[in-house]
């Protein structure tokens, strides 16, 4: 291939009348190259010839299969050996799809914002954290609510994340309120949701959900699944508690961390200028959204109540959420009913009620009532004694001893 000054210099002796047999001679190269150039008039780049490739004609496919699987290009190849025959490597496919993959992650990350009434809607969820508290660092479950027109938050912190927490966590937050919006968002939660087809989007909720929302007057939504960017406000929320009233904090009790995050929302989330609303939240909450909410009206707390079934193990206990609780040592092996609230577990029999116990708030802890285990040898401490083999006399009575004479008289002969 000649450069671009090689091609001048043959164009210009092909205009002082040379030949392409003398140019060749002169400049070197073959007469065929010399005719290209000529016919060319000037020097082009050099193009590879296109050659065909295997996936010719199957992008529209391919475009539809990587859109549905969401970007998953083995699934797609897999579909592309079973339905159209033909055997590709997983880099062929990546590689025909690459163009296809930016539009996706930018479909993924446009959102459409979209501003909620006065009173319409209370977005909520939890994230986790760790925080040193008395020297050691415990997991936090912390629940952010976030009210969609004001964005004034509430901040709560749990031990745990289950179905009673998410429920405290809303009745402390429309308590801070004062009122209830007319819906709650909030992720797939298992404790919330059972099922969420992300097709179809028909959602079931879990049926004491559905029980706390008709005690309390609102209606419960669950963002798409995989999306949960569409409850934007609250998943803000959770990274602005814990990169600004958690991060690089420590404290002594939980009582402090509880005040801490009380005292946090009062005297800088509720009064900071927000990016997106351009007021203070307590000020927005206070113009516009305040009489906007449903009044409590005296609505007692919703207590929230599980029912299992429990066995009893050979310790005389049976394990709730990782903890242990005792029950009468006669019913090891049976089957119980154990109900748990907040505040107490509550085990039956047989329609009788045969323990109770306060609710334990850690993990592994044992809640043991003495009197469970009465009559149980070993109970508190004390084995019962084991009766002494008789003793054994160093020799045999009289009667039973035997001269050997009259053995060998007997058997004859001697020993």
């Amino acid at each position: 291939m000649l450069e671009p000054g090689a091609v001048s210099a043959l164009l210009r002796l092909k205009e002082l009348g040379f030949g392409t047999r003398r140019i060749a001679r002169t400049l070197g190269i073959s007469r065929n190259t010399v005719k290209s150039h000529i016919e060319a008039g000037g020097w082009r780049a050099y193009k590879q010839p296109a050659r065909r490739k295997i996936l010719d004609g199957q992008e529209s496919w391919l475009r539809e299969r990587f859109e549905r699987h969401r970007g998953n290009a083995d699934v797609v190849r897999q579909e592309l050996i079973a339905e159209k025959g033909l055997l590709v490597s997983l880099r062929t496919i990546e590689r025909a799809v690459t163009p296809y993959r930016r539009a996706l992650a930018a479909q993924a990350r446009a959102t459409t914002r979209f501003e909620t009434a006065p009173g319409k809607q209370l977005q909520i969820d939890f994230g986790e954290r760790l925080v040193e508290i008395a020297g050691a660092k415990v997991k936090v479950f912390l629940f952010v609510g976030t009210l969609g027109y004001s964005r004034r938050l509430h901040v709560r912190a749990f031990r745990n994340e289950r179905q009673e927490s998410w429920f405290a966590g809303l009745e402390s937050a429309f308590a801070m309120f004062g009122g209830i919006t007319d819906e709650v968002l909030f992720d797939n939660a298992r404790a919330l949701v059972v099922d969420h087809d992300a097709v179809t989007r028909s959602v079931v909720f879990n049926d004491k959900l559905l029980a706390f929302a008709k005690h309390w007057g609102f209606r419960p939504r669950a963002c798409a699944p995989y999306r949960a960017r569409t409850k934007g406000k609250t998943e803000n929320g959770v990274g602005y508690v814990k990169k600004n009233a958690v991060a690089g904090r420590c404290f002594a009790t939980w009582e402090a961390f509880e005040a801490h995050l009380d005292a946090w929302t009062r005297e800088v989330a509720e009064i900071r200028i927000h990016g997106t609303t351009g007021e203070a939240p307590i000020a927005r909450f206070a113009r516009a959204e305040a009489k906007a909410l449903k009044p409590i009206g005296g609505i007692p707390p919703f207590r929230a109540t599980r029912e299992l079934i429990r066995r009893v193990g050979s310790d005389c206990t049976v394990e709730i959420d990782s903890n242990a609780y005792s029950v009468p040592w006669r019913l090891i092996g049976d089957s119980v009913l154990v109900t748990v609230t907040d505040t107490a577990v509550r085990i039956h029999h047989a329609g009788r009620e045969v323990a109770v116990h306060a609710t334990l708030s850690g993990h592994r802890q044992r809640a043991i009532d003495p009197a469970h285990y009465a009559g149980v040898a070993g109970a508190n401490g004390r084995y019962a004694a084991t009766p002494p083999l008789p003793s054994v006399p160093a020799t045999a009575p009289a009667s039973l001893v035997r001269d050997l004479g009259e053995y060998e008289a007997l058997l004859g002969g001697g020993f």
